[in-house]
C-alpha cells in the first residue's frame, strides 16, 4: 500500500458525507422495496382479477344424425355429427341422462329443414344456433344443468 492510501483508509470521512451517503442508501433501499412490493401485490391483485375458466368439456351425440330433409321437389338427405361444449361437469352428467329427450328434438329440428336453406355457412350457422336452443330447452324442461357453451357441427353431408 502507498503512503497516500494508507493515509486516505486512517482518515474518517467527514460526517456530511457520511450522513449523505446514509440518507442516499436509505432512499434507494426504500425505492427498491417500494417497487418490490408493488410488483409482488400488482401481480397478486392482477391473478385475483383474472377468472380460472375451466377446461372446456365434450359430449359427443353419437350416433350420428341422419335424416329425410323436407324438400319437396326430391328426397334429400341429412348427417350430421354433433359435439356439445360445456365446462360444467353436471351439464355433461345431464346431456347424457337426457340423450334420448335431446335426440328426439335434434331429429325433428334437423328433419325440418330444406336442403336450399342450409346449403350455406350462414345457413348453417343459423341451423347451429337453433339446435343449441334446442338442447338448452330439453335441459331447462327437465330442471337440469344446461350451461351448454356450444353445439359443433363436426361432419355435416347434405345429398
Amino acid at each position: 500500500m502507498t503512503a497516500q492510501a494508507a493515509a486516505a483508509v486512517a482518515t474518517p470521512m467527514p460526517k456530511k458525507k457520511k450522513m449523505l451517503l446514509i440518507a442516499v442508501g436509505a432512499v434507494a433501499l426504500l425505492a427498491g422495496g417500494g417497487a418490490g412490493g408493488y410488483f409482488v401485490f400488482a401481480s397478486r391483485a392482477e391473478a385475483a382479477a383474472t377468472p380460472v375458466v375451466p377446461p372446456a368439456l365434450y359430449h359427443a351425440m353419437t350416433p350420428a344424425f341422419v335424416v329425410n330433409l323436407a324438400d319437396n321437389e326430391s328426397s334429400r338427405y341429412l348427417q350430421a355429427d354433433v359435439q356439445l361444449m360445456t365446462r360444467d361437469p353436471e351439464t355433461v352428467a345431464a346431456l347424457e341422462l337426457h340423450a334420448p329427450a335431446i335426440r328426439n328434438r335434434m331429429l325433428f329440428l334437423l328433419g325440418s329443414q330444406v336442403s336450399a336453406t342450409i346449403n350455406d355457412r350462414a345457413g348453417k350457422e343459423k341451423l347451429q344456433k337453433l339446435a343449441l336452443t334446442e338442447v338448452r330447452a330439453v335441459l331447462k324442461a327437465e330442471k337440469a344443468p344446461d350451461k351448454v357453451d356450444a353445439l359443433y357441427f363436426t361432419s355435416l353431408v347434405i345429398q
